[in-house]
């Protein structure tokens, strides 16, 4: 490929800018995914999946909080496609109306004593615009924040993505608490639908400030200089396959995320008996705390690199989450929390502040929004589906958390053993990212 294709950007860089609009809409997504899975784990068992086993309850609406996950890899499939040609903005502010108005939508689904098995349908519906949406969302934002960064702190702004995940759950968190305090009948009939009400007011706010963002330098250079790929996704798995692989494995980090947070919340309060208002207040200030610290790993990353972090994450991870479900079994709820800060506070960071600027890291700019997205969403699948698995596994008597910690181990080690066999990029020029790309169009070209 010619040189100019892959010159120095411009001086048109709004970091600060970029990290607020991602870190909005990262709030929305997760905002979103933290009130349905508290809502799946409390309340849509009995509304939507009507059982006289309230395990087979659970399970459906468990299952309806993976079917997004397997939504995500088509959003990210379509939106990326789009995004590396028309640009990321306007790929972005697309997903954050989808993702807003589902939400919304969900709030007003009558159940199944209403309609029957079309409440089911409906909600799984909803739920399908949700994960497509957010299929598109963390990798255009990560995509975005990354082009406006600065070198040498392209891991800093771009943590800012994931630091939106921990506002997300604070956010829904303060909402649902009050929530699950409810008598029954009120939080049966009307009282979970107000946190899924009030996600307009973060779509307002996100979608002011992306209105407002500018298109990025890197894919502004790429369009004047006619180097926007025609075919993204058919060029990144041609000349990035591997890289694309890699990022699937490093994705099912996220399985421990969705372990902690949603099966966790079903356990505590059901097995281990915790109350909900307990739980509810110990993973937000536990998932809370990581705001202060997904920057600062992610800052620690731009200096000795990325690698180093993941693999911190994935072992300390794959340790701590036996301490988690063993502090539940003891009925201590300060026990709880110390184990929840050590595992998701300071070890689950060492991920989620550093994944967003590594795997946009991983590939060149005109195939970087495809490339991510999908590997990013096809590793999710399994974080999506982990609550369910993890309800399966699930055994008899206060050990019974034994197969879900196991399951959640191989996930860690498979994360980590992709992390291991990835580039370092944290020193990389952004124009020279994504090297195999490059390399395979210069060949290409020769020939």
């Amino acid at each position: 490929m010619s040189s100019t294709t892959r010159q120095p950007t411009a001086l048109r860089k709004t970091p600060r800018k970029a990290a607020l609009a991602s870190f909005l809409g990262s709030t929305l997504e997760y905002y979103d995914f933290f009130i349905y899975g508290s809502a799946a784990a409390l309340v849509f068992g009995p509304l939507f999946f009507p059982s006289d086993d309230p395990a087979v309850g659970l399970i459906g609406a468990f299952a309806t909080f993976g079917v997004a996950y397997v939504a995500r890899p088509v959003g990210g499939l379509v939106m990326g496609h789009f995004g590396d040609k028309l640009g990321r903005k306007k790929i972005l502010l697309i997903t954050l109306g989808i993702m807003g108005f589902a939400s919304l939508g969900i709030g007003f689904l009558p159940d199944y004593s209403q309609i029957g098995v079309w409440a089911p349908i409906l909600l799984v519906a909803g739920r399908l615009a949700q994960g497509f949406s957010a299929g598109a969302e963390s990798a255009g934002a990560s995509t975005l924040t990354l082009e406006h960064s600065p070198e040498g702190r392209r891991g800093f702004f771009t943590s800012f993505v994931m630091t939106g995940y921990a506002s997300g759950m604070v956010l829904a968190t303060l909402v649902f608490i009050p929530v699950a305090a409810l008598p029954t009948e009120a939080l049966m009939s009307w009282g979970w639908r107000v946190p899924f009400w009030l996600s307009i007011v973060v779509l307002a706010i996100a979608y002011w400030v992306r209105t407002h963002l500018d298109e990025t330098p890197v894919f502004e250079e790429a369009k004047d200089h006619k180097a926007v790929a025609p075919m993204p996704l058919r060029e990144v798995l041609r000349f990035q396959s591997a890289d694309v692989v890699r990022v699937v494995g490093m994705s099912i980090m996220s399985v421990m995320q969705t372990i902690f947070t949603v099966f966790g919340l079903s356990y505590a309060t059901g097995a281990a008996g915790f109350d909900k208002a307990s739980i509810l207040t110990v993973n937000a200030v536990a998932i809370g705390l990581s705001m202060f610290v997904m920057p600062l790993t992610a800052r620690i990353s731009d200096r000795v690199g990325r690698r180093p972090l993941l693999l911190t994450a994935a072992i300390g991870c794959s340790v701590t989450i036996f301490a988690y479900f063993g502090a539940l079994s003891t009925g201590n709820i300060l026990l709880v929390f110390a184990a929840a800060f050590v595992n998701m506070t300071l070890l689950y960071s060492c991920f989620n502040g550093i994944w967003p600027a590594y795997f946009a890291e991983l590939f060149a700019a005109p195939v970087r929004y495809s490339g991510m997205a999908l590997g990013n969403q096809l590793g999710l699948v399994v974080a999506g589906f982990a609550p369910l698995i993890a309800g399966l596994l699930l055994g008899k008597g206060s050990d019974g958390w034994l197969p879900v910690a196991c399951f959640a181990v191989l996930c860690m080690l498979i994360a980590g053993v992709s992390a291991f066999f990835s580039r370092e990029t944290a020193k990389t020029p952004i124009e020279q990212l994504g090297e195999p790309y490059w390399r395979g169009i210069a060949v290409r070209n020769a020939g």
